[in-house]
């Protein structure tokens, strides 16, 4: 099963992609994780409600081009559905079963995300009320969806 991880921005940090690097290495075992980066759009203080529209509209064009039609995409939302380690993991796994080679995981800019990804979205997903900084959010989930194929994979990991 192919997963992929779209996050809008780079990546500066080194500690970051060195963590996500060693989660992409383990993830290899189990058909690969990839992430993908889209440029973020400049977005000066004080735009309006407007502005903010087009600028995730212009982001989350750019995210589509990077999705597949046959793709399972799973939106990163602060209103999406919480679940727990447990619950990502028989998700993934039945995603498996039911036919889904490949799942894509997307992370907003600093605004969030555009009408047209929320459209695409087959499931939007929370990791709780906290605002957490996009850098972080790709760690903590590729971190997430390791566990969740150790869990399947019935791993002493998780515990």
């Amino acid at each position: 099963m192919g997963i992929k991880i779209i996050g809008v921005g780079k990546i500066k940090e080194k500690y970051f992609t060195q963590a996500i690097a060693e989660y992409t290495k383990r993830m290899s075992r189990f058909g690969g994780l990839t992430v993908v980066e889209v440029k973020d759009e400049q977005a000066p203080e004080n735009l309006s409600a407007k502005e903010i529209d087009q600028i995730k509209e212009t982001e989350g064009e750019k995210i589509l081009a990077k999705i597949k039609d046959q793709d399972f995409v799973i939106t990163l939302e602060i209103l999406g559905e919480q679940m727990s380690s447990e619950l990502l993991a028989k998700k993934i796994k039945d995603l498996q079963t039911y036919g889904h080679s490949s799942i894509v995981f997307v992370i907003g800019g600093s605004n969030g995300l555009g009408e047209n990804v929320l459209q695409r979205s087959d499931q939007s997903v929370s990791f709780g009320k906290f605002t957490l900084p996009h850098q972080l959010m790709r760690v903590v989930l590729s971190e997430q969806i390791y566990r969740a194929f150790m869990i399947n994979a019935g791993s002493t990991y998780h515990k």
